[in-house]
């Protein structure tokens, strides 16, 4: 197995290309892990935890986006070999990435969903997480506040601590929903409690 590497925006994070599917489809198109108890019900995760330094594991339909911490002086050079191993490990021994049933896309049309919030969702799943993603990232859909016009969206990925974040959101995702949804005034990005 040949994995490759690319860079992302955010210096802390790198993006993991084993050659193959990471994320089966019935998964959505990322899952983001920002604890080692988020990691439960999956293995592939749980492994990249216990390398000192992962912060964060995004996984995406083709990739494993990985986040060091900067306050633990971890440094690419000893963390890198490390997850190559566990993720080469993993994908050898054919173990599931992700175990136990699906969970729901927070940005599947739902019965109850009015035209705004499928436009919304629609708009982030078919145009902004794709180039998002692109990058090692994500961005997930945690609700619409009618009274105010607010999108609430959390980051995940390689966008968890990116310098340019706040400018792909403020300026690209914001514009985006507010040039095709008058009724989006603006968006708020989430910070999930530890």
């Amino acid at each position: 197995m040949f994995i490759q590497t690319e860079t992302t925006p955010n210096p802390s994070s790198l993006k993991f290309l084993p050659g193959r599917d990471v994320l089966p489809e019935e998964h959505g198109t990322g899952v983001n892990f920002s604890s080692p108890m988020d990691a439960i019900r999956s293995p592939l995760a749980k492994q990249l935890f216990q390398v000192l330094g992962v912060s964060t594991v995004f996984f995406g339909r083709d990739f494993v986006s990985v986040n060091i911490d900067d306050a633990t002086s971890a440094s690419w050079d000893t963390v890198k070999p490390q997850v190559f191993a566990i993720i080469m490990d993993h994908f050898a021994s054919n173990t599931p990435v992700i175990l136990g049933d699906a969970a729901a896309v927070d940005t599947e049309i739902l019965d109850d969903d009015d035209e705004v919030v499928a436009l919304i969702k629609e708009l982030l799943e078919t145009r902004i997480r794709p180039a998002v993603q692109g990058d090692g990232g994500d961005i997930v859909y945690r609700g619409f506040d009618y009274d105010t016009g607010t999108v609430n969206l959390e980051l995940a990925g390689s966008c968890v601590g990116c310098p340019s974040s706040s400018a792909t959101l403020q300026h690209g995702v914001q514009n985006m929903l507010m040039h095709y949804i008058p009724e989006v005034k603006g968006v708020n990005q989430i910070i999930p409690e530890e």
